[in-house]
């Protein structure tokens, strides 16, 4: 009986840092934050961490993976991995690592209407120009790298996997959002909601739950279409959906 104690307690003693670290986990999940460059990744995830916009003011294109964290309430929260935008070694790697090597347990992907910020061709200097179809081009050839990388880590989980598309930069079409979120919403018919029901179809249905919702990261000043107020209420939105698909509220 005694070596029946012992071996229970030694299985305990063993198994203890995984469930530790599967409270953790689940207290703070991971959230990939994917995107084209310039939508404004980093900046909403500076939002949602409550950053102050002098902190960590990453320049458009950044290179590395940034990490954001979320503290709430109750210990509860989020870790932010924001992968790099643009097509290099570094932005793959990150890609395998959210979504390969240690998957997350959900993905914000940032989208702008076609008004992300223009990035410059290495080398060169000067303002970087691109018109507003070349980057809904852009950012659909984005989306369909970064859906088929989720739908392959949907089918090897064994729980549901959440995604929220996160229409950014939308004091630059206020006038226009709710045409904007129908383009981006499954089953409208439009060029990116065709990839996105692709990507339902790969992943099975009841394995991949789906919100779009409008953010506005700026907003505030007198010629902005989006007051600072309903800017904050949009990210406090965000905030609290990703609390419910995390199962914290």
């Amino acid at each position: 009986m005694g070596a029946t104690i012992a071996g229970t307690v030694l299985t305990g003693l063993a198994s203890a840092p995984e469930r530790v670290g599967g409270i953790f986990r689940r207290r703070f999940p991971t959230v990939a934050v994917t995107g084209m460059t310039g939508v404004g990744k980093t900046r909403l995830a500076d939002r949602l961490s409550r950053r102050t916009s002098g902190e960590g003011v990453a320049e458009v294109g950044s290179a590395t993976m940034e990490r954001r964290t979320r503290r709430g309430r109750r210990l509860h929260g989020f870790r932010f991995l924001v992968v790099p935008g643009d097509n290099a070694a570094t932005r793959l790697g990150a890609l395998d690592e959210v979504f390969h090597d240690e998957p997350v347990d959900g993905v914000i992907h940032v989208v702008a209407n076609g008004y992300a910020t223009p990035r410059r061709t290495a080398g060169t200097t000067g303002t970087a120009t691109a018109t507003r179809e070349q980057l809904l081009a852009a950012e659909l050839e984005d989306w369909a790298i970064t859906s088929h990388r989720i739908a392959s880590m949907a089918v090897r989980r064994d729980r549901p996997v959440w995604l929220v598309i996160a229409v950014t930069k939308t004091d630059l079409y206020a006038d226009e959002l709710d045409e904007v979120l129908d383009y981006y919403s499954p089953g409208s018919g439009s060029p990116f909601a065709a990839k996105l029901d692709e990507l339902r179809a790969l992943a099975g249905g009841a394995k991949l739950s789906v919100d779009v919702l409008p953010v506005s990261a700026e907003g505030g000043d007198r010629s902005s279409a989006v007051s600072a107020k309903r800017a904050a209420a949009m990210v406090d939105a965000l905030a609290v959906r990703l609390a419910q698909l995390s199962g914290h509220v």
